[in-house]
């Protein structure tokens, strides 16, 4: 998935095949020790996570974006976070340099920030995207005003990153391309209020190419349908303006695509256990349930799927710790207890706040309140 889907995955796909938790005593959702798991993890990470110290930015946001949706923020010195983000901002050390190619926006971690020079301008920029939708989310949920940071500076530098087909690299020195990307550079555009650094209609084309026979989308153009992909390209042609709310209720002969396959192929992916595969033929997974649910959310459809049997899934996942795994009986990562509360967040689990299902974020968060 996004590398904000591969950040902190590795910690549950590494785990011992045979390590396993006891599963949580009932099926209640029980927040306080969700609370206390991240809680937990905002004063200090674990040991598993030091391979992923690369993306410290993007566990920070799982954590704090986490207790924002549980209710909790106030378990967290806003003010210390913000300033925590706004550390791993890159700057050009001269206007020069605004011409050199480079993307100018939010590294992911300390040892992806290059000593200073003499001068104090970092000597390698390797601000990435899925870095600097992760610090803008944070930012945002924190109630920090985005207008001081310079977002012209990040919305004209990411232009460099775009593609002639439409894609988006998603760090100047080079990567892959895929949907991942775009995503990322939708939602800080969006964020940030400020489309020029994006070609959309280009975007868009290449985001028609990756949409499969089957109705799902891959992560580039003729790829196998992904749940993480079909998120990403939903989401963003949702930010761009693209797809209306709720277009489900609108005719399908509108839609610029193929609506009707679409959610076949997301209603196709609930199992019979209750959870949601990411592809066919493939075991229910904690995180899909956000990723396919939101798609449901955006289009219009969650009330198409059995939202009784996904939550008594994903409680199977809960830890006694708090938290939740990828599968049944196993240890709770960050990663799928994020995606497990935006995911009952979606299915309106009382005592959370509302998600937005395009942002990632909470419904507050991204409307600034």
């Amino acid at each position: 998935m996004t590398s904000l889907m591969l950040s902190a995955a590795t910690y549950a796909c590494n785990k011992r095949k045979d390590e396993e938790s006891p599963p949580s005593s009932s099926l209640t959702f029980d927040k306080e020790r969700h609370v206390a798991f991240l809680e937990m993890m905002y004063h200090m990470l674990p040991y598993h996570y030091q391979s992923q110290e690369i993306n410290h930015i993007t566990l920070a946001y799982f954590v704090i974006s986490g207790l924002d949706i549980l209710g909790s923020l106030d378990r967290v010195d806003k003010d210390a976070v913000a300033a925590w983000v706004l550390s791993f901002q890159s700057n050009p050390g001269d206007k020069a340099e605004l011409n050199s190619g480079q993307f100018y926006g939010f590294c992911g971690s300390r040892s992806s920030q290059f000593s200073s020079d003499n001068d104090g301008i970092l000597i390698h920029n390797h601000s990435h995207l899925a870095s600097t939708y992760c610090a803008l989310s944070i930012l945002k949920t924190v109630g920090h005003n985005l207008s001081s940071i310079d977002s012209k500076l990040i919305s004209m530098s990411i232009r460099n990153l775009q593609q002639p087909d439409g894609s988006f690299l998603p760090i100047h020195i080079g990567a892959e391309t895929d949907l991942r990307f775009i995503y990322c550079a939708a939602a800080i555009c969006f964020m940030l209020e400020d489309w020029s650094g994006m070609d959309r209609e280009k975007t868009k084309e290449y985001i028609f190419k990756c949409q499969s026979y089957d109705g799902g989308f891959g992560m580039i153009p003729g790829s196998e349908s992904h749940g993480g992909g079909t998120y990403c390209a939903v989401a963003s042609l949702s930010l761009m303006g693209f797809i209306e709310d709720d277009v489900l209720s609108k005719s399908a002969a509108s839609s610029i695509i193929d609506i009707p396959l679409l959610l076949e192929w997301c209603l196709q992916r609930q199992a019979a256990d209750g959870g949601f595969q990411g592809r066919a033929n493939k075991p229910s997974d904690t995180c899909y349930a956000f990723w396919v649910g939101a798609v449901l959310r955006i289009l219009g459809g969650s009330k198409l799927i059995d939202g009784t049997a996904l939550r008594r899934f994903l409680l199977t996942c809960q830890s006694e710790y708090g938290g939740f795994s990828k599968f049944p009986n196993q240890l709770p990562d960050l990663y799928h207890s994020y995606y497990g509360y935006t995911a009952l967040s979606l299915l309106e689990e009382r005592g959370l706040n509302a998600l937005s299902a395009e942002l990632g974020i909470t419904g507050f968060a991204a409307l600034g309140i």
